[in-house]
């Protein structure tokens, strides 16, 4: 079969390698789309792959073309969409249903081969059905919708009260869309891309600031009445949003850094002192997983999709490019600002 292999450093190519074989408890399936992760980037153009040759690709959907033996919830032609993490499921954490803490896992697309070629093989467990209704473009965002989920659910949330998710990226979108299906009564987006703003408007948002324009914490801070968010999500991984969630918070507040912060962060005292002031509690957010595995995230994320309630705008989606082309792909990645969203792999051109 056709795939993506990566052979070094800025070094992938549209190559034939073995097509793999669905055994025992396992399912063979044939990819239609790929997302190109962030965490891909590096793997490809840096220094960043656990070993060469690999194949990456973890945000993918597709249609299961073999069912390995024993297998019993999935049958050729089930829709799918792929789930990564392949926990130990034995360590203390794996025990207590907590799979993204795992120490002793594998992933699919880093540490075992992925989804970049024409197909893969995954547990039985790791991939979950979707209704025909939902289209392998939004399988292909399952994953980034349960890290929001799962992000969103790391706080103690309920509904009724204001949210704040700082970052207009997929992660922020999904983040707000799940703080509305589970009754937040007012959810803001900040960013600095007014399309993203005008997005999160379309989807949902019950107002948009932009954080470049003077006077921006002031119009933030009215929107609460001067007291600030009950729930504030950091989805950019930026050191500046990170700061601005302390200021945000409210009085017992819960903040959650869901984004991946990529340089070092350090904090005044009167920055820092916000969250004894206030008394919120802060948590981050690792991956998309609960009990039983993979969990409620994947779960409702399929039911949402089908409903409509977790919307889809194809503004999420940069470009598709085919696979054969997915050097080129990775190339556009070296020009900062090029990319504005996702890019998805045809796994069939």
């Amino acid at each position: 079969m056709k795939a993506g292999v990566v052979y070094g450093m800025n070094d992938i190519r549209y190559d034939d390698i073995e097509k793999p074989q669905a055994g025992p408890g396992k399912v063979l399936i044939k990819v239609k789309y790929t997302g190109i992760c962030g965490s891909d980037v590096p793997r490809v153009n840096g220094d960043a792959c656990h070993f060469f040759p690999n194949v990456l690709g973890h945000e993918f959907s597709g249609t299961v073309e073999e069912a390995g033996e024993g297998v019993t919830s999935l049958k050729p032609g089930d829709r799918v969409a792929g789930v990564p993490l392949v926990p130990c499921m034995e360590c203390e954490d794996c025990q207590k249903g907590n799979y993204s803490l795992c120490k002793h896992y594998s992933f699919i697309g880093s540490r075992e081969f992925g989804s970049f070629a024409e197909y893969v093989v995954v547990p039985e467990k790791n991939a979950v059905k979707f209704d025909d209704s939902v289209s392998f473009e939004q399988g292909a965002f399952f994953e980034p919708a349960t890290v929001a989920l799962h992000g969103l659910q790391r706080c103690d949330y309920t509904g009724g009260k204001t949210v704040a998710v700082l970052g207009g990226g997929t992660i922020g979108m999904m983040t707000m869309q799940w703080a509305k299906i589970f009754g937040a009564r007012e959810v803001v987006v900040f960013d600095i891309v007014e399309e993203r703003l005008e997005l999160g408007r379309r989807l949902g948002a019950t107002a948009c600031i932009n954080t470049l324009e003077e006077g921006f914490m002031d119009k933030a801070m009215a929107l609460t009445g001067g007291r600030g968010f009950d729930y504030v999500y950091e989805t950019a991984g930026n050191t500046i949003t990170m700061k601005m969630a302390f200021k945000l918070a409210a009085n017992k507040a819960e903040v959650c850094f869901i984004g991946t912060p990529v340089k070092e962060l350090s904090f005044s005292v009167s920055e820092w002192e916000n969250m004894n002031r206030k008394e919120f509690k802060l948590t981050g957010s690792w991956m998309s997983y609960s009990a039983p595995f993979p969990g409620k995230e994947w779960e409702l994320a399929a039911h949402y999709f089908k409903t409509g309630d977790l919307k889809f705008d194809d503004s999420f989606i940069f470009c598709k490019m085919p696979l054969s082309r997915i050097a080129d792909a990775f190339e556009m990645y070296k020009t900062p600002g090029t990319v504005k969203g996702k890019i998805l792999i045809d796994s069939e051109k």
